[in-house]
Formats: structure tokens, sequence, C-alpha cells
């Protein structure tokens, strides 16, 4: 995957480049200035255009980590999950990590396979991006995945990896058959999946166990496999779980689990797991009160390919600048620390690099407002529509002057008169 120099993206001649607002600390973690990209210490990006005062933390890499000093009142992950297995995407990388870096986002949770195709190359296994990606060299290399993480890193953004399993994983079948069962059965595949192709994992047979040992530092497992016959299938789905989540521990790395696996299935996973919520308005509050450390996502404002909303400024507000207000309604007060934050989700179902950034952006930088300041304001009132707006409008004008093709809030004319033009 070609990555660009990053000062080589077009910026207008007043706005200061992405690529250099960044920043270093001295050995006592307080002094930061200014470093230069290219040859300057491993660095972070300062997460905004202003200055914030922050606790710098270096991990021993070399890489040095900011947490603003309000920092634990506030959400510690504001993510943004993209599929990029089912819409191959190759150049964008580097606008969108600038462009989460600037809304104050700090991963980004690439999901690497699907059902539909496998584009991740595992040296260990050649033959999953042969036959699983859509075309030759719609694949990337562990090279391009090192160089994406490094990017990231020096503006303060955490590429995390998911490979999907053991649902969603119809495109392993294209390199090992053995492994799986019921694949691409037509016309009846939605009796055997929640979405073309099916397949799943054979769970019961020993050749599955010599496959996964093969994988080695993936920091997101665990889909759902439908089926009738719950109690058949649960004592193999834990055994699939504690031998990944194993791995992923053995690595150093946080585990990072999809709902199902908890609710509907109801398996043990560990204290320290990430459980990520995704498609219903329960799910935050049901993990939660089982005691579970949970990343918000669900499906009624968290999808950004669902709903764009009005260009005029409606009461209530619309999809667009409403999303993820609401995820802590309802949880007691001694148990919101273990919300890790939230993620918007783009599932590229009707979404490729051509469309990519208007489809983020600005809306991700809604939901990205709403993690950082909450959905109420200092005097406990509802963020309103009506101030975020103009704000929203310019931000995705700042974008737009530094190369990030993100579509429009309202027509300029709504943009310069500001709140003049509401709907009630």
């Amino acid at each position: 995957m070609p990555l660009s120099n990053p000062a080589s993206l077009t910026t207008s001649a007043n706005i200061i480049p992405p690529s250099e607002l960044l920043v270093r600390a001295d050995a006592d973690g307080r002094n930061i200035r200014p470093v230069d990209y290219k040859h300057g210490p491993a660095a972070e990006r300062v997460k905004s255009d202003e200055c914030v005062e922050a606790d710098v933390m270096e991990d021993g890499r070399g890489i040095y980590h900011f947490h603003p000093s309000s920092a634990g009142a506030e959400p510690e992950s504001e993510c943004l999950n993209i599929n990029i297995a089912r819409a191959f995407i190759l150049v964008p990388y580097i606008c969108t990590i600038d462009a989460l870096a600037w809304t104050k986002m700090n991963v980004l949770h690439p999901h690497f396979t699907d059902a539909q195709a496998w584009p991740l190359q595992i040296p260990s296994m050649p033959k999953l991006a042969a036959e699983g990606a859509y075309a030759p060299g719609a694949s990337y290399s562990a090279g391009n995945l090192a160089e994406v993480q490094e990017y990231g890193a020096l503006r303060g953004v955490q590429v995390v990896v998911e490979i999907d399993a053991p649902g969603h994983t119809a495109c392993v079948a294209l390199s090992h058959p053995e492994l799986m069962r019921a694949f691409n059965l037509q016309p009846a595949w939605a009796s055997y999946s929640a979405e073309p192709s099916s397949a799943q994992l054979k769970l019961n047979d020993s050749v599955l166990e010599e496959f996964l040992a093969k994988f080695e530092n993936a920091s997101a497992v665990g889909e759902h496999v439908e089926t009738n016959d719950v109690a058949v299938l649960r004592s193999l789905m834990q055994w699939f779980v504690v031998f990944n989540l194993g791995r992923v521990r053995a690595a150093g790395l946080m585990p990072v689990v999809w709902k199902n696996l908890v609710l509907t299935w109801n398996l043990t996973v560990g204290v320290d797991v990430v459980v990520q919520a995704w498609n219903n308005a329960t799910s935050v509050k049901d993990l939660v009160m089982a005691g579970h450390k949970t990343l918000a996502g669900t499906s009624g404002y968290w999808y950004l390919e669902c709903g764009k909303g009005q260009w005029l400024d409606f009461l209530p507000a619309s999809y667009a600048t409403q999303a993820a207000t609401g995820y802590y309604s309802g949880l007691p007060q001694n148990s919101t620390y273990l919300i890790q934050g939230g993620e918007a989700h783009l599932w590229t179902k009707q979404t490729d690099e051509v469309n990519l950034d208007e489809s983020l952006w600005p809306r991700a930088a809604a939901i990205a407002k709403v993690l950082w300041s909450r959905a109420k304001d200092a005097a406990g009132q509802n963020q309103s529509q009506l101030e975020a707006s103009p704000r929203l409008a310019e931000m995705r004008e700042r974008m737009v002057a530094r190369g990030v093709g993100a579509g429009p809030v309202q027509m300029v004319f709504c943009t310069q008169n500001c709140t003049q033009y509401t709907m009630k």
C-alpha cells in the first residue's frame, strides 16, 4: 500500500500542514515543543489545532503517549472502525489518520477480514490473501500495516487490527476448504449465515487449532456464529475464545471482543477484556451492569452509513449531529468507569475509496465532540445542535482545505448566516 510522504499533502498556503503539528517531550515529560517530523525523535501529534496541557508517557519504544490532564473525566478511547475487507481501500489512510487526529480521536480500527474477502497478508499462511483477496494486489502486506501503524503513532492514533472470527470467515474456504462447513450454499445461504457468503469454521476439528496457532499478535477477536442450538456450540465457542484471548494476552495486547460472545453466548472472557457494544440500544447498559469494560458503538447512532440528517437545524437534532449522545443513559454513577470510550463504525457496504471521506466526515467529528465533552454542558443542559452545526460546518471547511473530501453539512448560505434558519 503506497503511502505518500505526509509533507506532500496539499494544504492552503496560510494553514500549517498537519504533518508539522508534532510535539516531543523532554525527559521530565512536561516540556512539550514542536519537533521536525523527518529528522526529530519519535513524536506524537497534538490532536487539535491548539496546544493542550498533557501528561506524557514514553512506552520504551521511543513513542510518546499524550493524555490531557483532564482525561480522568473523559473516555479513554475515541475510535473509528472501518471495514476494509468488504471494500479494499488503498490510498486514503493518510487523510483518514490525519482527520482522526484533528478531531481528537485516538484509535483507528481496521476490520481487516470478513466473509467477502481476506485482504490481509499473513506471512505464515500466504494463501489466505492470495486466494481470499478480491484481485491480485488487492491486499495489505505486513510492511503496509507497519507503515500505517507508525504513521498513526506519530499522530497519537493507535491502529488496532481485527481479524474477524469465528463468524464472517467464508473467504477462508477459498484457500483452506478443509476448515469450513456450509460454504456458499445457494440459494439458501440465509439459513446458514447473516450475510453472503455462508460458511462456518469447523470448531470441533483439530485442524482448526493448528490453523489458529499460526496467527500472531491479533488484538481483536470474536464474532457471532449463527445457530439454533446454542447449547451444542457453547463449549466449542468457549474453547475458541480462551485459545485466542490467551495468545493476545501473551503478546502483551489488550483483548477486544464483540458483545455477542458475552450477551448471546454467555461465555467467560475475563475482566481485562473490552467488550464492544454494537447492535441495540441496551447493549451498553447490559454489558456495564454485568461488570464488563465496555466500548459504546450501538447501531442506532454510531453507524456512519445510516442516515445523514437534514441541512436545516431541526429540533430535536438530526442524526448528523445527535449521534452518540446517550451512551451513559440509565447507568448508575458508580459504574460509568467501565465505559472505555466509544467507536463510530463504517461497514463499507455502500462505501469505497471514492466516497470514503464524504461518508466519514464531518459526521465522525460530531461523535468525537460528544465523546470528549459529553451530551450535556457544564450547566447540565443538553448540548445544542444550534450551537454545534456552525462549528461542524466550519470544521468541514478546514478539512477540505487540508485535502480531506468531507461532505457539506449545509449550503454556504446557512453557514454564513449561522443559526437564523431553524425548523421547530
